[in-house]
């Protein structure tokens, strides 16, 4: 039976961690597989983006481009990939051209092999320059589709778009399903609707996450479909609110028409590797296991602790189950926007807002600039009445435009700004680091010379935690106890 080779890529370093353990996993705890991963035959691997280079700075006082280094030394046989937002970058707001150019120039130079670029809204106008960067410094651009589910959202509507980033030049299409929302035949009817439109030759790459517990199927029904490249993560590091195992993977497909090049030993080494790595990481892990309510509320499991933070810090925990209702209204009002960074914690917040203040009494800024058409365009047209308030709250007219051509040059002041910096070094990695967290990586920069400091724990960490706490606790027990409305103090000796 002549076997079609299906590739595979490897998100335990990015996605995996991000979704599972926030982000927190360090470079320290990645290292030691890196020689496993890099001989065991993956298409690429997802190693950076995301929310790793704020979470690098933020928590772990490491420099994102020297991990970025470092992989690429690590693994020099093997494709590395990235996510990125579009004009975004990686930060939350849109960034003017010449500072997308120098952004996408450095990560390749650094070493970086393939850029998912994706539009929270999935806006093409806020992909094109940044893929066209991508061209220029002849690297692969992988033109990024986010999947969501709304009246609005049809396949021919996703296989037209999957055109337009073609003409765009990218070399690729991803489909990308942040939220689990991708069931098996919406993921065949689109990847069979994007081969029969533009041909065989169009690479079609899946990323699909398993919390909602259909898309390891899904994954099936969109390679029967054509695709030619799914995302997985090693068994150790999958499932929950992360994606589905690259060994089950492997184990579906046999006996099938299909098959991949991956070599079971080195996934074997790699799993055992991050199977001691994970739990280090237990208080940073997702409670959730399968969460079927997506399909309903298409509120990703991120999303929804996110909202469930805000209300609790309002005094307010027990009003969730109304946010999650005016989630899909406030969704609608907005224009259907995919929920995917930005977008889903502009929709999020504005929910709380809603139900905790009145309908629109109070919007976000970036709920008004998301209304006003600041962030691109939406699949459906915008709530009128909600870009009025919009408009007077936030004192600015509505825009039609792309959003980044309404942007000054910056490029000068991001860099005079970078270089008067304590602990700056001056360097364009410095700006483009301040530049997209400018909250953040002033404290990086004073700190950066003492290395990183990873938060994760070992076992005897653990264990010395845990006698400590023991010993502060040690003696009696003392109880206070009320009867007959008088208090008594009760002391209880330790077995």
């Amino acid at each position: 039976m002549s076997q079609r080779t299906i590739g595979v890529t490897e998100v335990a370093l990015r996605d995996a961690h991000q979704s599972l353990m926030a982000t927190r996993m360090a470079l320290e705890d990645m290292v030691d597989a890196c020689a496993d991963i890099d001989a065991a035959g993956y298409w690429s691997v997802e190693c950076w983006g995301g929310a790793t280079f704020d979470s690098c700075i933020r928590f772990l006082n490491e420099d994102p481009w020297e991990r970025l280094r470092t992989f690429r030394e690590l693994m020099p046989n093997t494709r590395l990939q990235m996510l990125l937002r579009g004009q975004n970058l990686l930060g939350y707001r849109h960034y003017q051209d010449m500072v997308v150019d120098k952004f996408v120039e450095k990560s390749a130079e650094y070493g970086m092999d393939v850029f998912r670029v994706f539009d929270a809204l999935n806006d093409p106008r806020n992909l094109e320059h940044a893929m066209a960067a991508v061209k220029r410094a002849g690297k692969h651009a992988q033109g990024t589709i986010c999947y969501t589910i709304s009246p609005l959202h049809t396949v021919e509507g996703y296989v037209k778009l999957a055109g337009t980033l073609l003409d765009m030049g990218a070399d690729s299409i991803a489909l990308k399903d942040m939220a689990a929302l991708l069931q098996p035949q919406p993921a065949y009817d689109i990847i069979r609707g994007i081969k029969e439109a533009y041909g065989d030759d169009v690479q079609i790459n899946v990323h699909c996450h398993s919390t909602t517990g259909v898309t390891l199927v899904s994954l099936q029904k969109a390679i029967e479909a054509g695709a030619d490249v799914v995302d997985t993560a090693i068994s150790s590091m999958s499932l929950g609110p992360g994606h589905n195992p690259t060994e089950s993977l492997v184990a579906m497909l046999e006996g099938t028409p299909y098959k991949t090049e991956l070599d079971m030993d080195r996934l074997i080494k790699i799993r055992d590797h991050f199977s001691t790595v994970r739990p280090k990481y237990a208080a940073f892990e997702s409670a959730t296991l399968v969460d079927t309510d997506i399909f309903s509320s298409q509120i990703p499991g991120g999303m929804l602790s996110n909202m469930e933070s805000q209300l609790k810090a309002q005094g307010a925990g027990d009003r969730i189950k109304e946010v999650m209702e005016e989630v899909p209204r406030v969704k609608a009002a907005a224009g259907h926007p995919p929920l995917v960074t930005p977008s889903s914690q502009i929709v999020g917040t504005q929910a709380v807002f809603n139900v905790l203040m009145g309908e629109y009494k109070v919007l976000t800024g970036e709920f008004a600039d998301l209304m006003l058409g600041y962030y691109g365009e939406c699949i459906g047209p915008r709530d009128p009445e909600v870009i009025e308030i919009a408009r007077q709250q936030a004192k600015k007219e509505p825009i039609t435009g792309r959003p980044a051509d309404y942007l000054e040059p910056e490029w000068d002041k991001l860099v005079a700004d970078s270089e008067a910096l304590e602990g700056s070094n001056g360097t364009e990695e410095d700006t483009l680091t301040n530049a997209m967290f400018p909250g953040v990586a002033p404290n990086f920069f004073k700190t950066r010379d003492e290395g990183p400091k990873s938060v994760g724990k070992t076992q005897a960490q653990l264990d010395a935690e845990r006698n400590a706490a023991d010993t502060a606790v040690a003696g009696p027990i003392q109880y206070r106890v009320s009867l007959g409305g008088r208090e008594h103090s009760v002391v209880v000796e330790r077995a």
